[in-house]
Parts: structure tokens; C-alpha cells; sequence
């Protein structure tokens, strides 16, 4: 079983409650256990996951937000 780290990413393009829903959606449909934090203020992504940061770069990047870091 892989440990899970944190991963920061910076996200362009988030401005809306929707937005914070896209992007916890495509997270959890990889690992339904990781914890996502977003702040729209900040344009930033913390999330606590199994996953890689390029896994989670690709599923956020698939909904439609350019992912900075």
C-alpha cells in the first residue's frame, strides 16, 4: 500500500463553489479517501492522497484548470 503525502498545487482558473466541486470530484474519483483542500483566494490545491503529483496534475488539468505547480 502506497503512503500517502501532501501534494500543493497551484491552479489557475478557480473562482466559484463549483469549481472547488470539480476539482474535489476528480480527486476523489481516483482515491475516494484522500482529503482535499481548496483556496480559491490563493489559487491553490493541498491535497492529502496515495496519489502522485502528476496523477493529480492530469485529473485536475482534465476538468479544465491549467495546474501551475
Amino acid at each position: 500500500m502506497s503512503e500517502r503525502t501532501t501534494t500543493e498545487l497551484n491552479v489557475a482558473g478557480m473562482s466559484c463553489q463549483h469549481c472547488v466541486k470539480a476539482v474535489t470530484a476528480a480527486v476523489h474519483a481516483l482515491d475516494a479517501q484522500a482529503e482535499v483542500s481548496v483556496d480559491l483566494g490563493q489559487g491553490k490545491v493541498v491535497v492529502q492522497s496515495t496519489l502522485t503529483a502528476d496523477t493529480l496534475r492530469q485529473a485536475i488539468g482534465g476538468e479544465g484548470y491549467v495546474v501551475q505547480g
